[in-house]
């Protein structure tokens, strides 16, 4: 069995987030990026784990520049047995799964993980932009994954409960919380990612669909008004004029 987990980089959650060039690109100076979330805790290491049941190769693949290289290096420690970069650097969704569509179309697998959304965009479209690619059954979100032979058993959450399908393989599912428990590498798994092959593949030729016209961050967040509690008065005031509801 063949299992492709996609993998991304993102920024830390503590990262403080700037803009440059009159915000319409994000500011790397100073940010320590990570594997994203999603895609190591829940994608990768339930991937592992039926390597290790089942003897299956997990192969890794991202789509970005030399720089994210450090990250699928520790996808690597972490045990994944290959991995390969798409040499391109774009944030267009369908640009992105057209890559990993046309690795995947390559290498035949059985199995494509993705994580269910990036933590920096939050897209949660390339899992089904793969799939439709691929022309392969999609189950997105799934908290729960058990294979039988060709016979996968997902679990997802849906509104108000939980669903239960059943799907053969070969498939591609998003996977969240609940599907594995995080793992961290230990020292063999580091020294083992050094010699790991991670080859590096031109991209094909994909016209992107989007572009990122701007980015704005929040508003600051107000100041906190501390009320005496013998001035009820003003309390009330303020409540009716400046308190939001939501």
């Amino acid at each position: 069995m063949k299992i492709l987990v996609c993998i991304s980089k993102t920024p830390d959650t503590t990262a403080k987030i700037a803009f440059t060039d009159n915000n319409t690109k994000f500011s790397e100076a100073g940010v320590q990026f990570i594997i994203n979330p999603y895609d190591e805790w829940y994608a990768l290491v339930r991937a592992l784990e039926l390597k290790e049941s089942l003897g299956a190769t997990v192969h890794l693949v991202t789509v970005g520049g030399a720089d994210t290289e450090p990250v699928i290096r520790k996808a690597l420690a972490l045990g994944g047995d290959e991995a390969f970069r798409i040499n391109a650097d774009s944030q267009d969704s369908y640009f992105i799964a057209a890559q990993i569509a046309a690795h995947a179309k390559q290498q035949q697998y059985d199995l494509i993980f993705t994580g269910k959304e990036t933590i920096d965009y939050n897209g949660s479209s390339i899992g089904g932009m793969v799939a439709e690619l691929l022309d392969l059954p999609y189950v997105s979100i799934a908290a729960k994954f058990d294979l039988n032979g060709s016979t996968a058993t997902v679990n997802r959450e849906i509104e108000g409960g939980e669903e239960v399908v059943q799907v053969e393989l070969p498939v591609v599912v998003s996977c969240q919380k609940g599907m594995a428990e995080q793992r961290i590498p230990n020292m063999r798994g580091i020294m083992a990612a050094r010699t790991k092959p991670l080859t590096v593949a031109e991209p094909v030729d994909i016209t992107p669909l989007t572009a990122i016209a701007s980015f704005e961050l929040p508003p600051a967040k107000a100041g906190v008004k501390l009320i005496s509690p013998d001035n009820v008065e003003e309390l009330v005031k303020l409540l009716h004029e400046e308190a939001k509801v939501l």
